[in-house]
């Protein structure tokens, strides 16, 4: 299970300063668990204050009716999908790269990667916004999108798609940030930008005095002040004397070296979030053969898994940085046995919110709507499904680890894997008449074989070659 050797680029710059700041010198020496719960508290803070702004724009836009909620549950696996690419698999070959260049003592490197960071993103943002925006129409259909809710849809995605630069400019100066093993500066950016929504996006769908509602697009529209907001705060503080980076437009070298050693990790890990998303799309056109409230139910209990993703990723950002200095600095031990830690920790926060969703799903789901039929086919979900959360959590928290070892076969091979046994298993129930529950089931079983492919790949080896472990 070994792969190949994947070194970094050399460098331009690649005389050491002979120092190391006191947050590098902690990831590569602090004591583990330690470390890593002090740097996820703030990065748990910023990824559930994320996650929570689409939350607090569901549950008014639940007020709306179903149509509105389904319409939103069709365009929320490409936010997502937009979310997961630009913060976990771009955004996570940003941090790794940088946490990489400081653990050599690269920092030259590491000041011009943040304009290679920002260049790649922007330019992979431009992609999709362009895809959205033409292909719109046709995917929410071979998602099951019809009527009303289609139509619903169109209008959302239009409005978020059109400020996906937005979303991909702040997540990549996030990403930035946290290669350098600092949580804190996103943590607040975000939590103080997602108070912001709560008043914000009611404003903005139902109107109040002069400001006229606009509907669903309301919310999609104080999504993206949100993020233009903490764009620019991000920025500014990359130009402040806090920052540790000292980025400098005039000085910067482009080089290939520098976009590889981010897109050979961003590249590769957004194969494994298409996956993660298209599993998800395709359990939303199965429960589409059951209904417009069907697709409701299953959205809207889906968003508990999304909202998994960025609880993990959490403790994935500090994670990550933590394995990548330290395999910048040659300590594969270290690498590994913080891995297992995090993958510890991980297992067991999904699965406590797993159980308490499947023993309590109408708490949950009625946040949103009270449609009796959404309610059934949510808690059906949650039941079946919400039980396995944990292996979830496992594989997730892996890949972010192998993201910051530069490692990412195995983390896609668990993603793929996942897909099969979710779509073929979710058709083959269909097409038996076995119900729903017996696609859900298939979902389950396919998050269950996700994190074991990624434990497996972990514990036998994937991440270093013979000689790698023997000098470590």
């Amino acid at each position: 299970m070994h792969q190949k050797t994947m070194s970094n680029p050399a460098p331009a710059h690649s005389a050491p300063d002979g120092t190391l700041d006191a947050r590098t010198r902690r990831l590569l020496e602090g004591p583990i668990a330690p470390t890593l719960l002090r740097m996820a508290a703030p990065n748990m803070l910023v990824m559930v204050a994320q996650a929570s702004a689409g939350l607090i724009e569901t549950y008014f836009i639940g007020k709306l009716g179903t149509d509105a909620l389904a319409g939103m549950a069709l365009v929320f696996p490409l936010v997502m999908l937009m979310q997961m690419l630009s913060a976990g698999a771009i955004g996570g070959g940003i941090s790794s790269s940088i946490a990489r260049a400081l653990g050599a003592r690269r920092r030259a490197d590491a000041d011009d990667l943040v304009f290679h960071a920002l260049a790649a993103s922007l330019f992979l943002g431009l992609v999709y916004m362009v895809f959205m925006l033409a292909g719109g129409r046709w995917l929410y259909g071979r998602m099951g999108g019809s009527g009303a809710a289609l139509e619903a849809a169109l209008v959302y995605s239009h409005w978020v798609f059109a400020g996906a630069l937005l979303v991909w400019a702040f997540n990549a100066l996030a990403s930035v940030i946290r290669g350098t093993g600092n949580m804190a500066v996103p943590a607040w950016v975000t939590f103080i930008g997602t108070l912001a929504l709560v008043p914000l996006s009611p404003l903005l769908i139902f109107g109040w005095g002069p400001v006229p509602g606009m509907g669903i697009a309301g919310g999609a529209l104080a999504l993206l002040i949100f993020y233009a907001g903490g764009t620019l705060v991000l920025a500014l503080y990359l130009r402040s004397p806090r920052s540790l980076l000292k980025p400098s437009l005039a000085a910067v070298k482009w080089r290939l070296a520098l976009f590889g050693d981010i897109l050979r990790v961003g590249v590769v890990a957004s194969i494994s979030s298409i996956s993660t998303n298209l599993a998800i799309a395709i359990a939303t056109a199965l429960a589409a053969t059951f209904g417009v409230a069907a697709v409701a139910g299953y959205g809207t209990a889906s968003r508990l898994e999304y909202l998994l993703v960025p609880l993990v990723f959490g403790l994935g950002g500090p994670l990550l940085a933590m394995v990548g200095t330290c395999i910048g600095a040659g300590k594969h031990d270290r690498a590994l046995q913080a891995a297992w830690i995090g993958a510890a920790i991980a297992f067991a926060v999904c699965e406590v919110i797993g159980l308490s969703a499947a023993l309590f799903p109408i708490q949950w789901l009625s946040l949103f709507d009270t449609d009796p039929a959404m309610l059934e086919t949510g808690s059906l979900y949650l039941r079946i499904v919400g039980p396995v959360y944990g292996f979830f959590g496992l594989g997730l928290v892996l890949y972010f680890a192998s993201q910051g070892a530069g490692r990412l076969l195995w983390p896609v091979i668990g993603n793929g894997v996942r897909l099969a046994i979710a779509a073929v298993g979710g058709l083959l129930a269909l097409h038996a008449g076995l119900g729903l529950g017996w696609v859900f089931a298939a979902q389950g079983a396919a998050i269950v074989a996700y994190g074991l492919v990624n434990a497996s790949a972990v514990a036998l080896g994937a991440w270093f070659t013979i000689n790698e472990r023997k000098t470590s």
